[in-house]
Parts: structure tokens; C-alpha cells; sequence
């Protein structure tokens, strides 16, 4: 994740396009083609929301209510609209389709219709309530007081998150170290000697010799866990694994058990585990092996000249290649220290400036991080059943403070964007959707039309615009 892309969400608000129930519902455009069920009676539908989640919880130092209100007349002039619309389509056995009787249609679809003629009410005086406030929400609003009959004017108050006001004073004195970055000779040489390795071939031994430091045993092996009484364990087994003489990857316990050794011997070897090694089943675990060595394997470097330079790529000569190696080597040292240095910012910038966060902005960071997990789980073979054991209480819990630093972060760059003036062109969003394109393998009209759809494109112009406020900020930094 690049350091400015720090909030998944934007920050705006969803109430254009709908409002809560008081019962935390979120309302929607209702389909009236209703049908009557045998058995199935409206009228005596229990509706009550007991049990459900009231809505998401919401942090009281950001929260702001807005009256909504509507006279008595415009009440009254919905609930007939929208029962006119129930009786012109609701269909019901025993009556010809439009003919069912408006107290009918009244008694069996109460609630739908009460629910229709707030969706119909409520978002334009919302909307009017906060423009007239000069209120932006973050959250999605919920009802409280909802007085709703016809014959009484509506009453109600929405409430909210909002964005609370802060101070920005100083924000361009924060000032956090910014190393000078060099690639060392031994990094280049180790870059080097990983390019040959790479391209190293293996033979086989024919000299009859034992196995020192550098050979690659070719070996079959069985092996047992060793486990408490009671307990059984699969066996091991293998055939033709290769494994590096005193290598940085090979436990000590196979290295001294086969150096020395010649082709066609068994040996006995028992191997304890470190607790932390990668292979989950064997970590910790003393595992008891029979090996035998079915050959003795040299691999060898290829040399360092202009022709193995050409075969890696467009490089004129060795030379050209060693250049191109230590371009590349201290252009990654730089990436990482700047994004070192732009977390170290950040952190700094959070710190001289505490606000409260708006636990709604919070809580969709958290699925963000929880979905990117989730999705590098499912990439390492991890499936839908093994997900849902996961405790995604305990995982949402250790997102928090991480979530909490990332809004504050990019709540940070918008106000810092708008003191600098920052814009993003129409080009520089032209260019990410073509990358995201490539990377997506689909046409770049399809992909802005969908973007265009579900408001990312909008998502791309902020994250854009907070990646060149970072961007400014790291500049600006005084070199070490």
C-alpha cells in the first residue's frame, strides 16, 4: 500500500440516496408488485425489529442531528400517493387487479406503505436540513423521534457523523529525519551473486568422494514424528530431494549428517525443528530420518562476462548490466526509506494534531484491511470453510488502531490538499485507469464505465490527490 493510499472509503455522504428507519432499516425503493400468499397475511405480520442491530455505533464527539420536518399537508398528499400506486398494482384473489378495496390494501401493507411514504418525504428535507447546517456527513444518518401519521405533520431528527473541525497551524513545521540513501558495494556484490545463482546449472558428480561444503546430496529418505504416547503422526517420505551441503537453508543437523558421506550410504539422522519453521507440521517437532544418498550434485556459476550479460537482456556488455544492477538496487533502497520516512511523517502529523475519528470511517477501514487479509489468504490456498473459523471478532479488534491511524492520516492530506491548493488533472486520472487496465486485462471504456458506476473514479482523483499532497510534504523535508 503506497503511503497515501491510506482510506479505502470516501469520506461523503450516503444520504442522497437513502435515510434509516428509526429502527436502524435502511429504506429503499419498494416494489409494488405485491402479491397475497395463501396463509399469508400482511395485516398480521409480526414487524418488530427486536433483536436486530440498531445501526452502527457512532462516535459522540463527531455526531450532529438535523431537524427534519414536513407539514401536515404534504404528509397527507404522499401517504395517497403511495397508497394509490399499492392499489393500482397490488393483486389479490377475489379481487379483479386495480379493484382491491384502498382499506384492504391499507390494513394488509401498513407498514410497507408507511416505509414508502418516508422514502418519498425524507431525503430531500435531509438534504435541505444539511445544506442549510453547511454540515458534510460521513455516516449514514439514522432516524430518532420519528413522528410519521397522516393527519400530523412529520417530525423527526436525523443524526450522524461528520468530519469534526481541527487546527492545521504549523502543519508545515512537522519535521521527521530523511536519511541520505546509498547502495553499498556488498549489497551490489550480493545483488550480483543472486542474479548467478539464478542462473546456475547442476551436474552430476562422477568422482568418487564424500560430500563437502557446496555439493547438493541427492537423497530418498523416510521419517518418523516423534509424538507423546497416545498420539500418532503420518510418516515422511521422499525420493531424489536435493539438499545444499552447509547451506543457509539447510539445518545444521543434515549438514553434519552427510558431510563426509559417499553415494549409496544410509545414515541415520534426527532432526529437532526451530519453532518457527515455515512448514507448519514440522515446527518444533524432532522428526527421526533414514537416508540414503542416491548422488552427489555440483552446481555451477555461470561466469561473469559480456555473454552472459546479453543473454539476461538488452544490455550491450557486462558493464552495462553492472550499471543497470546498481541503478535498480538504489532505486528500491530509496522507495522503501521514502516510505519509511512518510509513515515516520505521518505519525508525527497525527501526533501534533489529535481529533476525534468518526467511528463509521473506522469501521469501513477495518473491512477494508480485513478484505485485503482475507483475499492474501484465499491467494495462499486458505478456503471458504477454513475462513469461516476464522474469530473475525478478535481479527476486527487488532485492525482498530491501525484503521484509526489510516483515517486520521488521510483526513490529514484532504485539509493539508486544500491549504496547498492541490488539484488532480483529468490526464493523471486518464493514466491510472489506463494502468488499472492492464492489470485487469479489460478494455480501458469498460473499466471507466464501471468505475464511473460505483463511484470509483472519484475513490482514484482522492487517492491521486492525497499520494501528490504526501508527495509535497516528503519534498519539502530537509535532507539529513
Amino acid at each position: 500500500m503506497s503511503s497515501a493510499e491510506t482510506i479505502e472509503n470516501t469520506p461523503h455522504s450516503d444520504a442522497e440516496t437513502s435515510l434509516l428507519t428509526p429502527e436502524g432499516e435502511t429504506l429503499t425503493e419498494h416494489d409494488h408488485e405485491h402479491q397475497d400468499h395463501d396463509g399469508h397475511d400482511h395485516a398480521g405480520h409480526d414487524h418488530s425489529h427486536e433483536g436486530h442491530q440498531h445501526g452502527p455505533i457512532l462516535n459522540p464527539e463527531c455526531v450532529r442531528e438535523v431537524k427534519i420536518e414536513a407539514p401536515v399537508e404534504e404528509v397527507d398528499k404522499a401517504f395517497a400517493r403511495v397508497v394509490k400506486e399499492y392499489k393500482k398494482h397490488t393483486r389479490i384473489p377475489g379481487f379483479r387487479a386495480g379493484k382491491v378495496p384502498e382499506s384492504v390494501v391499507r390494513r394488509r401493507f401498513a407498514e410497507q406503505i408507511k416505509k414508502d411514504v418516508v422514502e418519498s418525504l425524507l431525503p430531500e428535507r435531509f438534504q435541505a436540513a444539511i445544506s442549510a447546517a453547511g454540515i458534510v456527513p460521513v455516516s449514514q444518518p439514522q432516524l430518532t423521534g420519528l413522528t410519521l401519521e397522516e393527519g400530523k405533520a412529520l417530525e423527526g431528527a436525523a443524526v450522524f457523523e461528520v468530519v469534526p473541525a481541527f487546527s492545521l497551524d504549523g502543519y508545515q513545521d512537522v519535521t521527521v529525519p530523511k536519511p541520505t540513501v546509498e547502495a553499498t558495494e556488498e549489497e551490489f556484490q550480493n545483488e550480483l551473486k543472486q542474479l548467478r545463482e539464478s542462473r546456475a546449472t547442476v551436474e552430476t558428480v562422477e568422482e568418487d568422494r564424500p560430500l563437502v561444503d557446496g555439493d547438493w546430496a541427492q537423497i530418498s529418505y523416510n521419517g518418523q514424528v516423534q509424538v507423546a504416547e497416545g498420539e500418532t503422526a503420518p510418516p515422511l517420505a521422499g525420493q531424489d530431494a536435493l539438499v545444499e551441503i552447509g547451506g543457509a537453508e539447510t539445518l545444521t543437523a543434515f549438514t553434519e549428517a552427510l558431510r563426509g558421506s559417499k553415494v549409496g550410504q544410509e545414515l541415520q539422522v534426527e532432526v529437532t525443528y526451530p519453532a518457527d519453521y515455515t512448514e507448519n507440521n514440522l515446527a518444533g517437532k524432532t522428526v527421526a530420518y533414514n537416508v540414503e544418498v542416491k548422488a552427489i550434485k555440483k552446481r555451477n556459476l555461470p561466469e561473469l562476462n559480456d555473454e552472459f550479460a546479453t543473454e539476461l537482456g538488452d544490455y550491450e556488455n557486462l558493464a552495462a548490466l553492472e550499471t543497470r544492477i546498481r541503478e535498480h538496487l538504489l532505486a528500491t533502497k530509496q522507495r522503501q526509506s521514502e516510505q519509511e520516512v512518510r509513515e515516520a511523517l505521518f505519525a508525527a502529523l497525527n501526533e501534533k494534531f489529535p481529533f476525534p475519528v468518526p467511528e463509521s470511517l473506522v469501521q469501513q477501514q477495518v473491512d477494508a484491511r480485513l478484505d485485503r487479509g482475507l483475499r492474501a489468504l484465499a491467494s495462499q490456498g486458505m478456503n471458504p470453510e477454513m475462513m469461516r473459523k476464522l474469530d473475525f471478532t478478535r481479527l476486527r479488534a487488532a485492525q482498530r488502531d491501525s484503521a484509526v491511524g489510516e483515517v486520521k492520516t488521510s483526513l490529514l492530506l484532504d485539509r493539508i490538499a486544500d491549504k496547498e491548493d492541490i488539484a488532480v488533472t483529468d490526464e493523471e486520472v486518464d493514466h491510472e485507469i489506463y494502468l488499472a487496465a492492464l492489470q485487469s486485462r479489460e478494455p480501458v471504456e469498460t473499466l471507466r464505465a464501471r468505475l464511473t458506476e460505483d463511484g470509483g473514479l472519484a475513490r482514484i482523483r482522492e487517492q491521486l490527490r492525497r499520494e501528490k499532497t504526501a508527495s509535497l510534504l516528503y519534498n519539502r523535508l530537509p535532507a539529513a
